[in-house]
Order: C-alpha cells, then structure tokens, then sequence
C-alpha cells in the first residue's frame, strides 16, 4: 500500500515529537529452524529476553533450508530465508543457524549469550532512534514515522508470542521445543525519506506485529511494537 504523507501529519507532533528522536527497542533477530539441533539454545536465549520488557524485540526467523531432511518447520517462511541472504549480502559471511543480527549490524552465534547480550548493551548505548509509532485502527494497523534523517524500509512483522512443537523427527526427534517471538509473516509497506509519514496495512499472519525502519545498509533506525491485546509497548531506557 502506498504511503500517505499529509500537512495534517504534524498533528503527531504531540505524540512522536516533531524532529526529535526517540527511545526504542534493539531488536535481535534470530535465524532458526526446528531441524536445527544447535538451535534450542538460542531459541531459549529469545525466550528469555521477550520476558526481560520493552526495552529489547527479540525475532525468530525460521528458514526453510533444512526443510530437506526429515523435519519440517511449521513455521518456516522463504521471506525469512531472503532476509537472512540479504544480511549475509550486506555484512558478509555466511548464513547458518542459530545466526543472531542485533539491530541489523552486528552478526553473531545465536547461542552466545555473552555475546548477544553484549551486542544488545552496546547497542542500546548508541541512542534513540527515528520517531516511530504502532496502532491498530479498525481491521488495520497504522504506522506513524516522524521526521529525522535518513531513507529507509517500512517492514511490518507479524509474529506468535510463543509455541510449543514435538519434533517427531530430525536432529531434535524426541523433543518438546519452546519457542517465542515465532515470526509468522514479513512485509514491506514502502520506503520513508525522512519527513513524517504514515503507512497503513492489513493486519498481518501472527498474535502481535512489529514495525521495523531499516535502512538500506541493513541498520534498524527505529522499531515498535504492538502485542495481542492492541497495546503498543514503549521502550524505558
């Protein structure tokens, strides 16, 4: 759907302030597969950061490349095996799992919780990010970008706070896994260019959504969130 951007946008002054930024969640995105038995080390890790508050977005990309074997993911999306290339592309390297990208920069062993939680201290210390604001309106969810600077992607994530899967067969055969932050469905909405905007887009496959700004060297500039109940979640830092 098509961006619109009107005068009456400085109406959200009041709520995402005019040029200034604002707090936002580093958002970790993990690339996982249930055939993956490295994996449930790293898929607890994104347990327990979507239990520790707004001020971190954990995401749980499954791919599709060990669908081959004798397990197949139920939650496994092409999309999240593109936007797992397309990382490998711009930061170099290969793609595996468990892969961690914190705030689309930094790539590391999913499992590394040294690591990951160093990634995630350091990226919170670089600052506020882009306005930015999730809501739902009706049978749409409306997205909100205030002014700043830069040019970047609009990406709405839909995704299941949690499930619970036997694995019959595979790597992990005899397991119950414990998954959280599922991403069930990735969509663009269009590009912002740095004046305020609003984009507004059905509600996509998953119990909650995100909203990601991501620049086109893979940066998240800015991230919101939007849970079960409608309620979008502020990050306190």
């Amino acid at each position: 759907m098509r961006p619109v951007v009107s005068i009456a946008l400085a109406l959200l002054g009041a709520a995402l302030g005019p040029a200034a930024a604002t707090e936002r969640p580093v958002v970790v995105e993990l690339f996982t597969s249930q055939s993956c038995s490295s994996c449930p080390p790293a898929e607890a890790l994104i347990g327990r950061l979507a239990h520790e508050g707004a001020e971190i977005l954990p995401l749980a990309f499954h791919v599709t490349y060990w669908n081959h074997l004798n397990w197949r993911d139920p939650y496994a999306l092409p999309a999240a095996t593109a936007r797992q290339e397309a990382y490998a592309a711009r930061l170099g390297g290969p793609t595996y799992t468990p892969q961690a990208v914190i705030d689309g920069t930094v790539v590391l062993v999913g499992s590394d919780e040294a690591a990951v939680r160093g990634a995630i201290a350091r990226a919170r210390a670089a600052g506020p990010g882009i306005p930015l604001a999730l809501t739902r309106e009706g049978d749409q969810l409306v997205v909100r970008v205030g002014t700043g600077n830069g040019d970047a992607q609009v990406v709405l994530v839909g995704f299941d706070p949690s499930h619970t899967t036997r694995v019959l067969r595979g790597e992990n055969a005899g397991r119950t896994l414990e998954q959280a932050n599922v991403v069930r469905a990735i969509r663009d909405l269009g590009r912002w260019s740095g004046g305020a905007a609003t984009f507004a887009a059905a509600r996509p496959e998953g119990e909650a959504a995100a909203v990601l700004l991501q620049a086109e060297d893979g940066r998240i500039l800015a991230a919101a969130r939007l849970d079960q109940d409608g309620v979008q979640r502020e990050a306190l830092r």
